[in-house]
């Protein structure tokens, strides 16, 4: 194919939003539905697919976004779509929507390109590794005890060798309930913890060491992701083989490279539907990888195998509750995780997803 013919001629955009089901928490947040904004962009008779999760009004910046900076482009450009698309966010800010919106738009131009190419996109970024590794990630503060121990206790014996619970709705049950996932895991699993910043830094310091007592070895978001310096001290607090994580809010490189710099993490987690889709996880990457930080990435498992099998080594994919449940129940194509891991088909072009209109249609928002 000649290159420069495969001009954008349509952009579309669209939101739904799913009930959960069951309420669900964390420890600074309560909701009872998630909404994916979906993105298609069409060329030369292919299309590219692309999501992000987040409030709808995402769908009508991305989709004014789409139609000023893409349309009668070349979709094989994707660096000079990109920079178009944060110039044109210069004056309304380019994080928050704005970069759910671009971030949505660039995984779609990543799909599109891969399906012209007829390849997927695990083979157009390139792989490292075949696949990638997960962790099954609920445990919600809103679930009892009996619901906790079920779905930790399916995800070990399905094979998945990590689980992550939230804590920090109420701090003096936290460590009861730690003690309840590790019942109902066994020994052999990795326990983790996320307070989504809901303790302040003493607190976490003291509640990390009720944690270590029951095995475990990931701190996410002790203390807000904006207090820099809270979330120093908590790592450097907090003894070997616990480590702290944080990065799911960035929305661009400077913010992990400030993160970074300030030592405030033992782990980065990039969210490709956050900070500019797989092109602003991959320069992510590298300013990780100059820091020698290793990676994890947070949710949407659906695209992050893609992304994180190009990463050398990549730690792990959050198999998010909310977000496995949707893209199993609106797209075919949809690869579950096996003996623990996530492993792209490399014979599907593009993400190798199929969006379900009609299933999706009771949900559009």
């Amino acid at each position: 194919m000649n290159h420069t013919e495969a001009r954008i001629e349509q952009v579309a955009v669209a939101a739904y939003t799913v009930p959960t089901d069951a309420p669900e928490a964390d420890g600074t947040l309560a909701w009872n539905s998630t909404t994916i904004v979906l993105v298609y962009v069409h060329a030369a008779g292919s299309s590219g697919l692309g999501y992000t999760y987040g409030n709808a009004a995402t769908a009508e910046v991305a989709e004014r976004l789409g139609k000023k900076c893409l349309l009668r482009k070349s979709a094989f450009q994707i660096p000079e779509l990109h920079e178009s698309l944060l110039r044109e966010l210069r004056n309304d800010g380019s994080r928050g929507i704005g970069a759910l919106a671009i971030s949505a738009l660039d995984v779609a131009l990543w799909d599109l390109k891969a399906r012209l190419l007829g390849c997927s996109v695990s083979d157009l970024i390139g792989r490292a590794e075949p696949s990638v590794a997960v962790y099954g990630s609920g445990g919600f503060t809103s679930y009892s005890d009996e619901q906790l121990t079920k779905q930790f206790s399916e995800w070990a014996a399905s094979g998945i060798g990590m689980v992550k619970m939230k804590v920090g709705s109420n701090a003096s049950d936290d460590p009861r309930r730690a003690q309840v996932a590790r019942k109902a895991i066994g020994d052999h699993v990795a326990l983790f913890v996320d307070a989504n910043g809901a303790y302040a830094a003493k607190q976490a310091f003291a509640l990390a060491d009720r944690f270590a007592e029951c095995g475990v070895t990931w701190f996410e978001e002790p203390v807000s992701s904006d207090d820099l310096a809270g979330l120093r001290s908590v790592r450097d607090a907090v003894s070997a083989p616990m480590e702290v994580a944080a990065g799911e809010y960035g929305y661009d490189t400077l913010y992990f490279r400030r993160m970074l710099e300030a030592g405030a993490v033992d782990v980065l987690q990039l969210d490709a539907t956050r900070c500019g889709g797989f092109t602003g996880f991959l320069e992510a990457a590298a300013v990780a990888r100059s820091f020698g930080c290793p990676l994890s990435a947070h949710c949407a498992p659906s695209l992050h195998m893609h992304a994180g099998c190009a990463i050398p080594g990549f730690r792990h994919v959050e198999y998010f509750h909310d977000h496995i449940r949707i893209e199993r129940m609106l797209f075919d194509g949809f690869i579950p995780a096996h003996d623990g891991r996530l492993m792209p088909d490399r014979s599907a072009p593009g993400l190798g997803l199929t969006f379900k209109r009609q299933d999706a249609q009771r949900y559009a928002a």
